[in-house]
């Protein structure tokens, strides 16, 4: 596999799509169903198949990417060329910023001492949807890109 399996309920979710990925092999339901029964290693596979595809669609298309933690904020906007990244660090500590209070305090205070700034830019290796797929394993989350424009803003 190149990135990783759906999960059971990501799965579900997309039943259409994967009869539609199936009918695209030349299998129909009841083949399905044998393939399973028999050879289950061989259905693991087309699911494996089928989770690539959908991840590979999702990752062309991603734009922002977030990260989080108490101290750190690491947004992400994914170009065609680079991935750049506006990071923040929160000196404060008192302050979580994964809490509504902490991220209240930070909105009031991000021209404060207690908050750092830094700001990169890195190509993409060999293959940027894997690069891609590397800050989400780290725990980064697809966004709409909303907080690291208001970033952006702010650091100019």
């Amino acid at each position: 596999m190149k990135y990783k399996r759906l999960t059971k309920e990501q799965l579900e979710e997309l039943h259409p799509e994967f009869i539609n990925f199936l009918a695209t092999q030349s299998i129909t339901a009841d083949e399905w169903d044998t393939l399973k029964k028999e050879k289950p290693g061989v259905a693991e596979d087309e699911i494996d198949v089928f989770s690539d595809l959908i991840w590979e669609g999702v990752l062309n298309k991603v734009e922002y990417l977030e990260n989080v933690s108490e101290k750190h904020m690491h947004l992400f906007h994914l170009t065609e060329k680079e991935m750049k990244l506006l990071s923040v660090k929160i000196l404060n500590p008192e302050i979580d910023l994964r809490t509504e209070i902490g991220f209240g305090w930070f909105k009031r205070n991000y021209q404060s001492d207690f908050v750092e700034y830094l700001t990169a830019s890195k190509a993409y290796g060999e293959d940027k949807n894997v690069d891609k797929f590397g800050l989400i394993k780290q725990g980064a989350v697809i966004t709409k890109g909303e907080l690291y424009q208001w970033f952006e803003q702010i650091v100019e």
